[in-house]
């Protein structure tokens, strides 16, 4: 009786630590989460990209064959390497085509994230060159806006969504690129059914940070121009802490200046949406509606701010009504990093 009471004492023991332990995790999780600060920014800035591979946009059609098609690449096939050569640019496939010349290729392409391998011979053109047939992209630059910026790593997040291939719509994965200073010089107004655009010019020769990722919640890197940050952290907002109602997010329409403008919250999806659309949002502010009549291209990506916590960023527009669109929670942009 005596050891069985010694063994029921023990096991009390043993859970009671082991329960210590897991209400220990439990507070040390929502304590790391509640202490997660990060800088809303607002900036707008030239993003320049470097693919991982070379994206297939399209096929020749003046040619009397077509190696590259025939061969089965489709649009939207990512060419990674050539005869087992890696290749990240227009040059290097041309390279590689032109000293084989009519001996057999072995492209290597990703497709729907899965690698295939396809055999093809170019053929000569008049002019001596030998061609697959093929367009090709291998880089992209655009304007946008920068999220956030974490000071705890150093890095920054921008856009809330992805950079896809103007052609194909492929998210183009990244080989290399970086942020450079940008300058609002004009704004196209957005309009029922055609969506407005951010004009800038961008200062080639500097670069503000690097890019490492190029994923469904934006784009990723290390910020390097840390006198870009001028506003203090704020704490992340958990989906539940975010409400209906007004907010406001900060945004560059003109020059360089980032400046703060109000909107409304209409809908926080409970599980997210489509495309990580987790918010709807109306802009309502005048100054707002007066230089853009909402939200245009090249403002995916302005924060939004919401009772002193920083809850997310301006993704889409709606195309019927460039007043309203949508928008990412910061917790999705942390959870794809």
């Amino acid at each position: 009786m005596q050891k069985a009471m010694k063994d029921i004492l023990l096991r009390a023991i043993i859970l009671s630590a082991v329960m210590a332990v897991i209400l220990m995790g439990i507070h040390n999780a929502y304590a790391a989460e509640e202490q997660r600060k990060l800088v809303p920014m607002g900036n707008a800035v030239g993003i320049k990209l470097f693919s991982d591979g070379v994206i297939v946009v399209g096929f020749a059609e003046n040619l009397s064959a077509v190696p590259a098609k025939n061969s089965g690449l489709r649009v939207g096939d990512i060419i990674t390497h050539i005869n087992h050569s890696e290749v990240d640019t227009i040059e290097e496939v041309r390279a590689i085509v032109q000293e084989t010349g009519t001996a057999p290729l072995s492209i290597r392409v990703s497709r729907n994230d899965k690698q295939l391998e396809v055999d093809t011979v170019a053929i000569q053109a008049q002019d001596g060159q030998y061609l697959l047939g093929a367009w090709i992209r291998d880089s992209m630059a655009g304007i946008g806006t920068i999220t956030y910026y974490d000071p705890s790593t150093g890095s920054y997040a921008a856009l809330g969504h992805p950079i896809n291939d103007i052609d194909t719509g492929v998210i183009m994965p990244v080989e290399d690129g970086g942020l450079m200073p940008a300058n609002v010089i004009g704004v196209r107004k957005g309009e029922k059914g055609q969506p407005g655009e951010l004009q800038g010019s961008f200062d080639t020769s500097t670069s503000l940070g690097s890019l490492h990722a190029n994923n469904g919640a934006g784009i990723f890197g290390a910020l390097e121009a840390e006198t870009m940050v001028s506003k203090a952290a704020l704490p992340v907002a958990s989906r539940n802490q975010v409400q209906v109602g007004t907010a406001t997010i900060y945004s560059t329409v003109g020059g360089t200046e980032v400046r703060e403008y109000e909107i409304e919250i209409l809908r926080v999806f409970p599980d997210g949406g489509a495309d990580n659309c987790d918010l709807m949002l109306k802009v309502t502010d005048p100054a707002l509606l007066t230089a853009t009549n909402g939200i245009v291209q090249g403002m995916s990506g302005s924060p939004i701010v919401q009772n002193g916590k920083f809850i997310g960023a301006v993704t889409h527009v709606l195309v019927s009504d460039p007043t309203q669109g949508y928008g990412i929670l910061a917790t999705t942009m942390l959870d794809a990093v």
